[in-house]
This record gives structure tokens, sequence and C-alpha cells, in this order.
């Protein structure tokens, strides 16, 4: 298509970036065809409150994929003439997830021989990382590299250029990223950077040749067009509070729609006319054999050449499925997320074959939340929500299909693959229900997802289980954590406490190969839960959204929260909602087994490598005793690099409260009551502690759980969380000092606790600092699930320590009070415990 026509299609008398402009002051400068390539949308981003929206990507508005294609494979031309024929064969070509793969391969195709492959945010089971870089403006940051071949961006590095390609060049910042990772694997003489718009500012550009100049190789770019974005003082803020205040007036718009349409309803003598959802008929595409379904995992010349001689017959089985109407309509090929050039090429060959009887358009869903305004002068005119439907490492999710509701097609083509047609995609909520309510016909097109043969030595290989999530597993929403346990609900496990405290103490057993009976609390006790949380709920809050904000500043931009099941788990649930509350933010969350003296769950630990950046992953627990778990979690990280394991797990411990001294990030130092320490799976979503047994835990499995479905007349798990998400905006305040005040001061472990321990187990003649439980949770741990000996109360301790002793009196347990105690209070195992020993005189039993 020429320059003339590509214009053509994009001319309109408002520019679709004058609502933004506008309102926000912001404006956009460049070269002659500038404002028909892009346009201005808002978005929810605690970094950038702006979206440049590309009118030739096929993303976010519906284009001729002819334009599209057009666009990025005449960048790769460019390219080619520059590095000439015989350089151009030897390039390597990496492509942008999720907005640039399609133009990343269009550039590929340009060059004509030259592989491709793109970056991606979807993990693959058995496919070793080769890389990976942060984005850090994007919604989600994480990319992997992910090739099948693991010297495809290694081979003959010196001699060959890496072309890089994004939608657009805004600062600079993930690219250089990306160079400076893989330069540090792979040094090369020449990288080539390729963008349909360079946005950059003067600052930028002297940058990035300072950058050229520090590792010694050429950079060239090759862009479309150049032009700058201003930006006035403040416009984040603005922006953020103008997104609000347009999704407030939707939501009552919609509301409101909603009501008179249930008024119209009940006064009307019949139910008004409405049109029935569009059918929905699979396409069989005939997928060529061994073609892969994008550049995930490398596209070669050989792909491509099959791929090409397929696309007619594909095209006219697509074409035939097509209504008559349909035929010499309007008709769109929607993708999916990063699958962007399978359905970009099914869309140029429709275009061939349905010729000038069709007006096809092209474009894709996204992950990307962008706000929608009705207007001729914003570039987001409508939007569809439906939930992820392709299992997501991160769990579910809302995803978006921009300016495809109330465009008139007759048609929608919607282009999967196959580890996508799942029954969310199904679902009466789903995607192509959503698509079924804008159009007279829906065709499903599924492109069968390629998976590389793993390499059959590595570790890698092992397939490994994917989280378990509420309601199947736990009483949690499924958005609020992944399990990464394996069910042993139906496994008898339980023995009594005091049958499993001899067998512990004795060394026949672990305590991890068993489980504690569930202790069912009384209806005094449960009153007393309930106080309990009312009374501390804005503390609980304070503490939270400390230690996240410590947590986002230190280790963000976007963090994987892993909590140390159990305890962790609810603590881990309540930093996602904060972060989500506060700063807009999807933070993965997991929970994982860790077990004293055994260490850390290894096959977890895998999984979470292959999913994301080790680098990112922050372990968060209750509270810290003695520090003993802290020490278990260093030690166990260092174990597994040693022995061959993914390395750059961060051993550090988040915790809520850190009496004992024993971590640097916590969100206060007091030991005070965590009403969740108050009872077991009742308030952890009703799941036990981990298990660990050789007979039911295998090399790759993760460590073992249960699901105690039958104690849901019991479960406070959901009240707990949203008694203190509720107290998030009261707090909001106290935490941003407390957090910059945290910030700024020495943290530093004083390890005053262990100390405290090794005192209290000499002094009452126990020996040994594992029968010492220091801190309210961990007395209580005692209280509930050990035999305890007796409890040691800090003199003058208050309400914290009342459910200490109703359990104590329940269990004719002794409570003495003393003084120079770092705690509230510490709880006593019974020592070298047997069924007939008493040790009630204040001593350790003799001769037990």
């Amino acid at each position: 298509m020429s320059e003339r026509a590509t214009r053509e299609e994009n001319v309109d008398v408002v520019w679709s970036g004058d609502w933004v402009a506008e309102r926000l002051g912001v404006a956009l400068e460049g070269d002659g065809d500038l404002r028909e390539l892009l346009g201005l949308a808002l978005r929810r981003n605690p970094k950038r409150a702006h979206l440049l929206v590309s009118n030739v990507l096929g993303k976010h508005v519906p284009q001729r994929p002819s334009v599209v294609y057009g666009a990025g494979y005449g960048l790769g031309e460019r390219v080619r003439a520059l590095l000439g024929e015989e350089e151009a064969r030897r390039a390597v070509v990496l492509g942008y997830a999720e907005t640039a793969t399609g133009l990343g391969h269009a550039v590929a195709d340009g060059l004509r021989d030259a592989p491709y492959l793109h970056s991606t945010r979807r993990p693959v089971a058995g496919v070793r990382q080769a890389g990976g870089f942060e984005e850090a403006h994007s919604h989600a940051t994480s990319h992997l590299l992910l090739p099948e071949d693991p010297e495809l961006l290694a081979q003959g590095a010196e001699a060959s250029a890496l072309v890089l390609v994004d939608d657009e060049f805004s600062t600079g910042n993930t690219v250089l990223n990306t160079i400076r990772a893989l330069h540090e694997l792979h040094p090369r003489d020449r990288y080539v950077i390729v963008a349909l718009v360079d946005m950059r500012s003067p600052a930028d550009r002297d940058r990035l040749a300072a950058f050229a100049a520090e590792i010694g190789a050429r950079v060239d770019l090759v862009t479309r067009s150049t032009g700058t974005v201003t930006l006035p003082d403040g416009v984040l803020e603005r922006g953020q509070a103008l997104v609000a205040a347009q999704e407030a007036e939707q939501a009552e718009q919609a509301e409101e729609a909603r009501e008179a349409g249930e008024a119209g309803e009940a006064s009307a003598s019949a139910p008004p006319s409405v049109p029935a959802p569009a059918p929905v008929t699979r396409v069989d595409l005939a997928w060529p054999a061994g073609v892969p379904d994008g550049g995930r995992h490398g596209f070669t010349p050989a792909h491509r050449a099959a791929l090409e001689a397929a696309l007619p017959d594909m095209a006219e089985r697509i074409a035939g499925a097509l209504g008559g109407g349909a035929r010499q309509g309007r008709v769109l090929v929607l993708g999916f997320e990063e699958l962007m050039y399978a359905p970009l090429r099914l869309g140029t060959a429709l275009e061939q074959t349905l010729g000038a009887d069709a007006e096809v358009r092209y474009s894709t869903t996204t992950r990307s939340p962008v706000l929608a305004v009705d207007d001729p002068g914003y570039a987001i005119r409508t939007r569809l929500v439906f939930p992820a439907h392709d299992t997501p490492a991160d769990g579910p999710g809302d995803r978006y299909a921009y300016n495809v509701a109330g465009a008139r097609f007759d048609a929608v083509v919607a282009v999967v693959d196959s580890t996508a047609d799942t029954p969310e995609l199904h679902a009466s909520e789903g995607l192509l229900a959503r698509l079924a309510a804008h159009t007279g016909q829906v065709l499903l097109a599924v492109v069968p997802s390629y998976t590389p043969t793993p390499d059959p030595h590595s570790q890698e290989s092992a397939v490994l289980p994917e989280p378990l999530r509420g309601p199947d597993f736990s009483s949690y929403a499924p958005e609020d954590v992944g399990w990464l346990l394996q069910d042993l609900s139906d496994t008898e496990l339980e023995a009594p406490t005091e049958e499993r405290e001899e067998a512990i103490q004795s060394g026949g057993a672990h305590y991890a190969e068993s489980l504690p009976v569930e202790y069912q609390p009384s209806a005094e006790y449960q009153a007393l839960f309930s106080a309990a949380l009312e009374t501390s709920a804005a503390r609980i809050a304070r503490a939270v959204g400390t230690v996240t904000e410590t947590v986002l500043a230190e280790r963000g931009p976007r963090p994987v929260l892993v909590s140390l099941a159990r305890a962790g788990t609810p603590v881990g649930v309540l930093m996602r909602r904060w972060a989500q509350h506060r700063h807009g933010l999807d933070l993965p969350h997991y929970a994982v087994s860790i077990v004293r003296g055994r260490g850390i769950d290894a096959t977890a630990l895998r999984w979470l490598a292959a999913h994301h950046d080790p680098a990112d992953v922050v372990f968060v627990d209750g509270w810290t005793g003695k520090g003993a778990i802290t020490r278990e979690l260093a030690a166990a990280i260092e174990e597994f690099e040693a022995s061959g394991g993914p390395a750059g797990f961060d051993p550090e411990i988040a915790v809520l409260a850190d009496p004992g001294g024993c971590v640097r990030t916590y969100g206060t130092r007091e030991d005070f009551l965590i009403p969740s320490a108050c009872l077991n799976s009742t308030v952890s979503g009703l799941i036990s502690r981990t298990v660990l047994r050789a007979d039911l835990v295998g090399p790759n499995d993760f460590h073992g759980g249960k699901f105690y479905r039958e104690l849901a007349g019991s479960d406070v798990s959901v009240r707990f969380l949203d008694t203190i998400a509720a107290r998030f905006d009261e707090v909001a305040g106290q935490v941003e000092d407390e957090a910059k005040e945290l910030l700024a001061a020495d943290r530093a472990p004083t390890w005053e606790g262990w100390a405290a321990v090794e005192r209290i187990s000499e002094e009452y003649g126990i020996h040994d600092v594992n029968l010492v439980k220091p801190g309210v949770g961990e007395t209580t741990r005692v209280l509930l699930r050990r035999v305890p000996w007796k409890i040691l109360a800090k003199r003058g301790a208050g309400a914290d320590l009342t459910h200490i002793r109703l359990l104590a009196e329940q269990r004719g347990v002794p409570v003495e009070e003393v003084d120079d105690l770092p705690y509230s209070c510490v709880g006593l195992i019974h020592p070298r415990y047997t069924r007939g020993a008493t040790g009630a005189d204040g001593k350790a039993v003799k001769g037990a």
C-alpha cells in the first residue's frame, strides 16, 4: 500500500487526541503524519496516565490488515537497506510483548531471511529462560525470553546485528535495559532499534548516544515518524483524577440505565425486543504442521515460507464460513494479546480473498486497562471487558477489546491459540459472548499452540504443576492467592496432639509429617476473636500499609509476593489488596511451604523461576519470633542455588510484625495481637499446615496441604481480610508518614529476640531453643497445636493476651508473669515430653 493511501486511511476531521489534549494540556508535536499515526487516551497506571494510541499497530484501533502489515514490512525493508543484504541475512529480530509482537514479525519479514523472537509474559513449562528485562511504565512489566534454540541469541553474535522492535520509542529505557542485559551475555558490534514513532526528549537522545559509546557498539534507529509529547506539571495526578471521575460518571450512568431498563420491563405489557446474540461457529484452519503460532519460541525463514504457502487456503476456509451478508460487509479479524502475527496474516489473506466486496479490519485484545470515552476526539471510543481465558501465571483478571462495540461489524473472526481455547473463553461472560452481542456472526479460529521439545536432561523439563486456587482449594478468591501445594485433602494426616508431641520429641517423626487435629473454638473464644479483630483492625491496617509501601519502594515496581504458608498467607493477601487499593497494582501472590529443618519447597522455587524473575520475588510472613524461619529460608535458598537451582532469590522476609528484630522489612516491631494468629485454618482460607512426607511428596511435587471444606461454617478468612481492608483509607496518612520514617531509618536486624530465647532456654532448664516460642503469635500456636508446659507473660501486658489466658485456662497451663521480657509473652513447649510427664513445678522434666 502506498504512503498516500495509508494517510487517507487515517485522516479524520477531528484528531483522536483532542479530548485528552484539551483537558490535560498534553501536546503532541512532530513531522507531517504524526497525528494521523497517533491518538491519545488515558489509563489507570501509577507511572504514566496518558497512552499514545497507534492507528497502524492493530492493537487498540481496528485497521486494514494490509496497512498494519505494510507499516512493519516497510520498516523491515529500510533496516535491510541499512544493513546490506549480507548482514541482514545474519541479523536476529527481537520484538516486544505484547503490543509489538506482530510488528516485529512484519519487520523480520521485511528483512526476508532473519529469524524472529519476541518476548513473552506467558511462562511455558519445560522451556529454559534465556533472559528477561523490565518495562517500567507498562501495565505488566516483566518480559521473558524463551527461545526453543538456546543459541538463537548467541550464534555469531559478534558478527550479526540485533534488531529490536517496539511500537514506540518514548524514553528508551526498555530498549536500553534489553541491550544491556543481552550485551553482557552475548556482546555485539551493532544494534538497530526500530519503532513506528520516536517520541524521545533531547536528553533521552543524548543518553542513547552515551550508552552506545559505553558498550562500544553502533546503535542505529529506524522509525516511521518523529515527534515529542509535552506533559505539563502534575499531569500524572490530574490524569488519574480525570480517569477516576470519568469512571464514576460512567458507573452512575450504567446504574441509571439498568434501573430504567428494569422499570421499563416492569411496566411494559410485553418485554422489549432484544436481538438474539450472534451464533459462534468454529472454523478449522488446517494450520500447517510444525509452524509455530508466533515468535514466542522463535520463528525461522523456513517457518515463514510454510505459512505463506498455507495462507490462501486458510483464508478460503474463513471466507467459506462467513455468511453471505458478512462476505460483502464489515469483517473484523480479532487477535489475542501476544498472538498478533497469525491473525494479522490471516487478515491480509482474507482481504485478498474477499477483495473489494468486503471491508476487512484487524485488531487484538489486550491486558492493558484503558479508559473509554465515546467522543470523536478520543482514541478509545468503546471497550469490551471479559475475564482472562488462558490461565495466566499471575492469576485471573480482566482483559479488553477496544473500539469493537458500536463499530457495526457484520462478522468477527476471533483468533486464539489452543492454550486460550478454554471454558472461560466460551463462558456466558467470556470474550465470545461479549463479541456476540455486537455483531451478526462470530467465527472462532484456533491456532495450535506451539510447544518446544524440552531438554530431557534439564531440571526445567519436568512438567511442574500449576497453583491451586479457590474455590476448589481454599476459601480465598482465586485472584487472592495461588497455592504452590498439592491437594492432600483426601489423605488422613491428623494425629492427637499428645501423640504427635511424643513422636516429635523422641525423634520418631518430624512435625511436618502429620497434622494436629484442627482446633474447634468455643463460642467464648470466637467472641474473643471478633472483639480482638474490631479492636486491632486499624493497627493491623497500618502495619499492612507500612510494610507494603516499604516493599514497593525498595523492591518495586511490581514485586511478586510469595507468602510462607500458612501464617504468611493472610498477610500476603492484605499486602496485595493494599497495593491494588492505593496504587492500582495487580500484584501476583503465591503461597509456598517452608519446613523447619527441611527447608523451602524446591519445586515451588523452580516454578516461580520459570514464571517470574527470581529477583522480583518478595517472601512474606506474618511475624517473627526468634527468627528461626528467617535463618531457615536463607540457608535453604543458598542450598537451592548450590544444587543448580535458578539463582537470584532474595532470602529476606517481609513481615507484618518483627518483635524479635530479625528482619529489616516490617510493618511494626511491636509484639501485639494479630487476630489471624488466634485461629488455624478458619482464618487462613481453610488450609492446613503444610505437609512434607516422603511417601506423599516426590522430588518434583509441591509440598502438601489439606482444604478443610467441612469447616466452612466456621470460616472467618474473608471477614478478617475485609475488616482490615475497610480501614485502609482511614490509616493512609499515618502509613505515608511511617513508611517515610522507616525508609530513612537504620532497620538492621538486632536479633534481640534470639538472645532472649537462648537465655530463657537455659534459665528454665530446657536447653532447646526450638521448644521456646516467643511472641503472641507463636505462643498461640503452642496452645493450639503443641503440648504447652507454661506461658511467660510480660508483667502488665493487657488485652493482647486475653485469648492467651483463655486458652491456657482451657488446657490447664500455668501463666507466669515476668519482667524484662522483649515480647508480650513466650510459650514453652513441654520439654522431653511423654504422656506420663507432668512438670508443673516450673523446672524441666527429669528422667521423663
